[in-house]
């Protein structure tokens, strides 16, 4: 159908002439009230949006002399966190002189990752200034 039938049809209709696949050859159109059509896709959106959940990245900051029972607590806090969905970002903080033991903070980081069941490494440690940053994400269900 030419263009100008076409919006002629639509015309005599009351309606709106909507442009539908236009990297079709030739371009698909349709018949139909505009405005409806608007608040039909503002509503499908609106629906979408709510299903979807944001992942929001909490963090925990641990220092290079902390004790096992510390430890102990905030992976108790880790684990509630990646149940719930969210990343957890666990920091280590080294002040002064604790820079030239790195290995002893990779350490307790490691002890902090065998103390989370509910999470997998997302980004192994690295050392980032005076931080030990580890980026815990949760596991992924099948």
């Amino acid at each position: 159908m030419s263009l100008k039938d076409a919006i002629e049809k639509a015309y005599d209709q009351d309606k709106d002439l909507v442009l539908v696949g236009a990297s079709s050859n030739p371009p698909v159109c349709k018949i139909l009230d505009y405005s409806k059509f608007k608040f039909e896709m503002a509503k499908k959106e609106k629906e979408a949006r709510k299903k979807q959940k944001v992942i929001e990245i909490k963090e925990i900051r641990l220092s290079a002399n902390i004790d096992t029972h510390d430890l102990e607590v905030k992976a108790k806090n880790a684990n509630k966190f990646l149940k719930s969905g969210d990343k957890v970002k666990v920091s280590l903080r080294f002040k002064g002189r604790e820079l030239s033991f790195v290995n002893k903070g990779r350490e307790i980081i490691d002890k902090f990752i065998s103390l989370i069941e509910d999470g997998q490494v997302e980004k192994e440690p690295k050392l980032e200034g005076k931080f030990l940053n580890v980026i815990i994400s949760p596991k992924q269900s099948k």
